[in-house]
């Protein structure tokens, strides 16, 4: 479905006289307010094709009805997205799952609905009706280079999808590892990961990048191949320029200090990007902002402390991207919430006294150090973000909108009670 632009307009008219309210108030109060909203309006978050449907669990999956049956409809619903919060500018395809039949009416729908391809995805923790060797055991670090070969083909045929719909980069997670002591050669299965991701990287295109995506465990619960950000950035530093570490927030053991993570990668020049989520737990793939808000805050600290140095372009320097699992929420309200909370808490990382926290830093000064912290933190900025949305065609209150309407009910409507989405 498509909203009509009058939904937006009559919407923000019954909304702008108390956001004007807000947004004034803070305004005065913040004195770099058009800097940031300008900021905002350039940072886009993009969606993932798989996230689209209802997730689940090795237990069930409950679907709710109206999920996309095909890259179409994905698109489509990605660009419902983007017409709420005009900050979804982009879909993330995972292949097998989401292979175009025809590149350039895909391309054609997408710029129609003003994406763009963001990064490919791989798929070798799975076994397709199609394939020859199974994944049971591993697929980059398979002590069967048959196996090692198929998962190498498969992700540069992901890479030849890519280049045709004008993406640039390629994400590689490997479920790779073992479940019991003794079943694995730790340094062999580093090796041959070692060896086929060199041949994958040598089919890049020269402005492409690869990131090399690192989780604790699961499915593997003794060891992982890429089981953390020192393992991974051992893969991409081998492997040269075009490597990077993409970071998963739910893909860390429990209390990990993700922001000293970011913060040492960006440094070394080897931060690619991110996939937002929430955990309480594990890898729970809750609502980005849910759990952990401060956390985000705090990453985002980082990220801009970081970027700033190495005259980073924020919207553009790194891969941004949501990577969640939706096991009870409608979809499309999940993803909604968590691009608010991305951009609240980046705008209000931009907030922070930058000055005042070095030289908190460099007299040793703690308390005034948590305090230029936490003041910013603490600042309510949703009527930024909503004013950033407002200037750029988008819904004052997204969720709001796409609940009035009645969206999910509309999608039931034209693709049915009882559709699930490819993918998970």
């Amino acid at each position: 479905m498509k909203l009509r632009e009058n939904e937006i307009n009559d919407h923000n008219n019954l909304l702008k006289g108390s956001h004007k309210v807000r947004f004034d108030f803070l305004s005065k109060l913040i004195p770099e307010s058009e800097s940031i909203i300008s900021k905002l309006i350039n940072f886009q978050i993009a969606i993932p094709s798989w996230a689209l449907g209802s997730g689940g669990t090795r237990f069930g999956r409950f679907p709710g009805g109206g999920e996309p049956r095909n890259l179409e409809e994905k698109i489509e619903d990605v660009g419902l997205l983007h017409k709420l919060n005009c900050s979804s500018g982009a879909i993330s395809l995972h292949i097998p799952w989401d292979v175009p039949k025809d590149y350039r009416a895909i391309k054609n729908l997408a710029a129609e609905y003003g994406l763009r391809f963001d990064a490919m995805n791989s798929n070798t923790f799975q076994d397709q009706e199609e394939q020859v060797e199974s994944y049971k055991f591993g697929s980059l670090q398979h002590v069967n280079k048959a196996v090692r070969k198929q998962a190498i083909e498969h992700n540069i045929e992901v890479i030849k999808h890519g280049i045709e719909l004008g993406s640039k980069s390629l994400t590689v997670w490997l479920a790779d590892g073992s479940c019991f002591p003794g079943q694995l050669n730790f340094r062999k299965a580093f090796q041959n990961t070692l060896e086929s991701l060199r041949e994958i990287y040598a089919a890049l295109p020269d402005d492409w990048k690869m990131f090399v995506e690192y989780k604790a465990y699961e499915p593997n619960f003794y060891s992982t191949t890429v089981g953390d950000w020192g393992q991974s950035l051992l893969f991409t530093s081998k492997l040269g320029p075009k490597a990077y570490t993409l970071v998963d927030l739910g893909h860390h053991l429990p209390n990990a200090n993700i922001e000293q993570i970011v913060s040492l990668l960006l440094m070394e020049g080897k931060l690619g990007g991110f996939h937002f989520n929430d955990s309480k737990y594990g890898d729970d793939d809750l609502t980005t902002g849910s759990i952990k808000p401060y956390q985000l805050f705090l990453i985002f600290n980082e990220l801009i402390d970081g970027m700033d140095e190495r005259n980073m372009n924020h919207a553009s320097g790194l891969g941004w991207m949501i990577d969640a699992s939706h096991n009870l929420k409608d979809p499309l309200e999940d993803i909604l919430q968590s691009v608010e909370a991305i951009m609240i808490a980046y705008a209000q990382a931009l907030l922070i006294d930058r000055a005042a926290l070095k030289e908190a830093q460099l007299s040793n000064d703690v308390t005034s150090a948590q305090e230029i912290l936490q003041n910013a933190f603490r600042t309510d900025v949703r009527a930024l973000v909503a004013e950033a949305r407002f200037r750029s065609g988008g819904a004052l209150s997204p969720l709001k909108l796409f609940r009035e309407i009645g969206v999910r009910n509309q999608l039931i409507k034209e693709r049915g009670s009882k559709t699930i989405a490819t993918g998970l």
